[in-house]
């Protein structure tokens, strides 16, 4: 799917409320927070958690799920390179406007290209992407395989299949790295929580 611009005449029109007055009342600083990892990591269950944990600290956070995602804004989209691309430059582009809005955006997605989570990252401010990376090996994905995906990718049955036959590129310089097979998703989901608390994103 092509990223060509097509419209034209277009111009952005600046609001006079600034980010740091969202910021300010919020009482928090908008930041995304990007998981990424196989299928079956853990990576929605811990966005699940951490977005409970961020409410209950009265901070303003939402949830941004892969599947999810798939049956709304990117339902016309496949699982080729390319609409693996567009599909993560679209949530990129939607994780953007709530970072803008002071809001903590929790992204659960495999995007498994490298260039395709630094562009999302070049397209933000310094400090605004936290890459996430939720680590577990092939066979440990294979053996929870709640949805039955790897199952079904091995018998053939479904094709460009992420860690079967369509490569995952891990983070190279990840934020934060977790290992969801010897912690559990209640540890990680705090574990992302205190990296935001220590590095200021729970204040304004």
């Amino acid at each position: 799917m092509s990223t060509q611009v097509k419209a034209t005449n277009v111009t952005w029109h600046e609001g006079s409320v600034s980010r740091a007055e969202r910021e300010q009342l919020l009482g928090q600083k908008g930041v995304t927070v990007w998981m990424t990892g196989l299928s079956a990591a853990g990576k929605s269950t811990i966005a699940c958690i951490l977005e409970q944990m961020l409410l209950h600290r009265r901070k303003h956070a939402y949830r941004l799920d892969g599947d999810n995602i798939r049956m709304g804004l990117n339902k016309n989209l496949g699982f080729s390179a390319e609409d693996r691309a567009e599909n993560i430059r679209r949530v990129g582009e939607v994780a953007k406007l709530f970072t803008d809005a002071g809001v903590i955006a929790i992204t659960s997605f495999i995007s498994p290209y490298r260039k395709d989570r630094d562009a999302v990252r070049a397209n933000m401010q310094p400090g605004e992407f936290i890459e996430a990376y939720i680590k577990v090996s092939l066979d440990a994905a294979e053996k929870r395989d709640p949805k039955g995906l790897y199952k079904k990718a091995r018998a053939g049955q479904i094709k460009g299949f992420t860690g079967i036959d369509d490569p995952y590129e891990a983070p190279e310089k990840p934020e934060i790295v977790i290992d969801t097979e010897t912690m559990t998703a209640e540890a990680a989901a705090r574990r992302i929580l205190d990296y935001l608390d220590q590095h200021g994103y729970l204040e304004a």
